[in-house]
């Protein structure tokens, strides 16, 4: 019997479950296959703005009855939203699996928008909206997407901007629950010690309500925009971000992209941190990122520095990127390679306590979105 197990109700809602016997946890994830991409112009932000609002209540339970349903078993409940979906996820001692299931579910089936909770949530999303502001870092990389997309809509912030969450109106938010929280844009994962056969039952009987309709495709490829960029903003140092084009999440090649990121810019062993800080001592903080769509991908490189040490800063990247280009992994290399490609499979497929679940359950949606045309 395969330890990773896959089933689709009759609605479309997929279901992915991998069983480990020894665990004493489960960890478990609704995603939502919608986020910022997915917005009209005018509702930039609705679907983090929605994510916050199913918290805030339910046909059955209140914000608090929310909060504690998992959190008074030692378990935890939160939820994120990306360019391209919405994940609600919990982790809970293997006993109380049904008891995060149930919460889930009604989390993604039944929210109820009181006047009173929309307009205070609001107001907390306006206050999320400047304090990113105030994040050379997170503002920096918010400019990024709009400079590389422009109008596309992976180019839009998560966050939604301040003009278009304050004309937003309850009917909006719950207009974009019931167009896009349907079956088939539903993927249930969970790991741990859990059966997938009880699994699917108890998840069939409470998502038996979900629609079968698939909603609107509004998804076009993004194109790169080669552009340079200096904004004026005050701040102590020079913040500094450079990116290009890569794999898509889908490509067969993401694997490699992986570990060369790894290599250049992912930890305090990779060239960057390396031959930056260690050895020249010309920043604080220094890392590359990948950052993968179903349909195109980035890689960025961030810096922050005294102005003096921008153009050093610079050459030595440009350095360090021709050394990586130029590769042809002889024995030394290839042995730190190997290193790399190891860590990165120990953090993703080790026990790791919470950290172990929830990468699981983040594997096997990404495993659904890989074979979505199976």
């Amino acid at each position: 019997m395969r330890d990773f197990e896959k089933s689709v109700l009759k609605n479309g809602v997929r279901i992915l479950s991998e069983r480990h016997s020894a665990s004493r946890a489960v960890a478990m994830g609704i995603f939502v296959d919608v986020g910022t991409r997915d917005e009209k112009k005018n509702e930039i932000g609705i679907s983090h703005l929605l994510e916050h609002m199913v918290f805030k209540g339910t046909e059955t339970r209140s914000a608090y009855q929310i909060a504690k349903s998992l959190e008074s078993l030692g378990g935890d409940l939160n939820a994120y939203t990306t360019r391209e979906y919405t994940c609600y996820h919990s982790l809970v001692l293997k006993e109380d699996w049904r008891a995060a299931l149930d919460v889930m579910c009604d989390l993604v089936s039944n929210m109820k928008i009181r006047s009173k909770d929309f307009s205070l949530e609001k107001s907390v999303i306006l206050q999320e909206i400047a304090s990113s502001e105030e994040s050379p870092e997170d503002w920096l990389y918010d400019e990024f997407f709009k400079c590389v997309y422009g109008e596309h809509g992976l180019g839009r912030s998560i966050l939604g901007e301040i003009r278009t969450i304050a004309m937003m109106n309850s009917r909006n938010v719950v207009t974009h629950y019931k167009k896009f929280y349907t079956g088939p844009r539903i993927i249930l994962a969970a790991a741990g010690n859990i059966h997938h056969h009880e699994f699917v039952e108890a998840a069939r009987k409470k998502l038996a309500k979900k629609t079968k309709v698939l909603g609107p495709v509004m998804r076009m490829a993004p194109k790169w925009i080669e552009r340079r960029r200096c904004m004026n903003k005050e701040t102590e140092q020079i913040h500094f971000m450079m990116g290009w084009p890569t794999v898509s999440f889908l490509d067969q090649d993401r694997f490699q992209a992986i570990i060369a990121n790894s290599i250049l810019g992912g930890g305090m062993t990779s060239r960057l941190y390396q031959s930056v800080r260690e050895k020249r001592g010309l920043v604080y903080s220094i890392y590359s990122t990948l950052q993968t769509f179903v349909d195109g991908g980035f890689v960025t490189i961030y810096a922050a520095t005294e102005k003096s040490k921008v153009k050093p800063l610079i050459e030595i990247i440009r350095k360090e990127l021709k050394k990586l280009k130029t590769l042809r992994s002889p024995k030394q290399n290839w042995t730190f390679i190997k290193l790399k490609f190891g860590e990165v499979c120990f953090w993703g497929a080790t026990i790791l306590k919470i950290g172990w679940h929830q990468s699981e359950s983040m594997r096997w949606f990404s495993a659904s979105i890989d074979r979505r045309s199976q």
